[in-house]
């Protein structure tokens, strides 16, 4: 009847410690951490090396109250991290580390033993996030976010196999209201949880890998879309931006990928434009821009997407091939109320004017907001103002309502 308690230990930067003194101060700063382990558990406890820097501690015969027995365990673990954050003397160096540790509480048999550990590993990995150097106790609702992120991963793979994604476009507009062009978003209607938000579904798609064959079907069918909308005087003008994610960028066939692409759907290719994101130039900027430069070379176009919000850096900025920047949305929302927003935003204009790129201000929501902008010599908004993103016949009626009826005339749904 009494609970017991997994714990799970990592030591915090235990790589580089190997990585700058070697294996064998590594070798030594692992048997002083087991000798500080089994000088903190009672005797009947049991401890083990799983492999690498990860040690997992049995605590057996808490209390059979779980809230006193959590309490137990956890002044047993800080003075687990206590004990391993005293310096070590690793022969003729002194090295201070620190340890991140999870820990989680079971009574009896119903839980497998897989499973105890999978929750440690959890509550340790929590413990990391939280800042290393602490603990964490397993949160069943970790468990739960983590249970429907595998079932969001499995639909994604169904429903992408099934065809269950549309695109929606949402119009691009310049100061006399003409819209030049469109950004294609890609939207998710799930069988039984109806509209699945992007900001859910592509981090998902993105760690699981399934963002190659999503992106490449986005690009696929919004290549599509832009040669039906090339034979309508309408649509004929219209530019479409598509996000490439960094993962798919830097695919080493994405290059080939867009080529092949390109002689397949008679499309003119300088009314393509690729979307970037800056996380994109952290690893190899120099592949980045030859990968880019490859493509310009047929005509395609790049914008920089929320400029401002990750690693800005003008070194990066005059080696891009690009034609124009995006300014984020979270810029634009208190550009009437935040003078530093207001600032940034002014900034990012001038620079992009400055080296000839068109600037692009997304989440558009008031006419103040795109007043401010437009003075701030801003050449294109995107927003609620305008419109909201939508399917492309929607966006053919919203068109031929904003049209002169010399456009319109004749006009089919395309």
């Amino acid at each position: 009847g009494a609970y017991q308690a997994l714990l799970f230990l990592d030591l915090d930067n235990f790589k580089t410690l190997n990585d700058t003194l070697g294996h064998d101060v590594g070798d030594r700063m692992l048997m002083e951490v087991a000798d500080r382990l089994r000088q903190s558990v009672h005797a009947s406890d049991t401890i083990s090396r799983l492999g690498g820097d990860e040690f997992v501690i049995l605590l057996g015969h808490l209390s059979e109250s779980v809230e006193d027995a959590a309490a137990q365990a956890a002044v047993i673990g800080d003075q687990l991290i206590s004990r391993l954050a005293e310096p070590y003397v690793l022969g003729s160096h002194i090295h201070r580390s620190s340890a991140s540790l999870g820990i989680t509480l079971f009574c009896g048999n119903t839980v497998s033993v897989d499973e105890i550990l999978k929750r440690a590993d959890m509550a340790m990995y929590q413990a990391k996030s939280a800042g290393r150097n602490t603990l964490r106790f397993f949160d069943p609702t970790l468990q739960a976010g983590l249970n429907a992120r595998l079932r969001m991963e499995q639909d994604l793979y169904r429903d992408l196999a099934q065809r269950e994604f549309s695109l929606h476009y949402q119009p691009q507009v310049d100061a006399q209201g003409h819209c030049l062009g469109v950004e294609a978003l890609v939207r998710w209607n799930h069988p039984q949880r109806g509209w699945i938000s992007p900001l859910d579904f592509i981090p998902i798609a993105e760690d699981s890998g399934l963002i190659q064959p999503l992106g490449a079907w986005i690009m696929e069918t919004a290549c599509q879309q832009l040669v039906a909308w090339q034979a309508h005087p309408l649509t004929a003008g219209l530019s479409v931006s598509v996000n490439v994610s960094p993962r798919q960028f830097m695919r080493p066939s994405f290059v080939s990928d867009m080529i092949h692409l390109l002689h397949t759907i008679p499309l003119d290719p300088n009314k393509l434009v690729i979307e970037i994101t800056e996380s994109i130039f952290l690893d190899n900027l120099d592949a980045v821009v030859q990968k880019m430069a490859a493509l310009q070379k047929y005509g395609l176009r790049f914008s920089l997407d929320d400029f401002g919000t990750g690693y800005s850096s003008l070194s990066y900025l005059k080696r891009l091939p690009l034609e124009r920047v995006k300014i984020d949305a979270a810029f634009v929302h208190d550009i009437l109320t935040d003078p530093t927003d207001a600032a940034i935003s002014q900034a990012i204009i001038v620079l992009g004017r400055s080296l000839g790129l068109t600037l692009v201000a997304e989440g558009v929501e008031t006419t103040g907001q795109w007043q401010l902008l437009q003075e701030q010599g801003c050449h294109l908004g995107q927003g609620y103002l305008f419109a909201k993103p939508m399917p492309a016949p929607a966006l053919q009626a919203w068109l031929m309502a904003q049209a002169p009826a010399s456009l319109t005339a004749g006009s089919a749904p395309v």
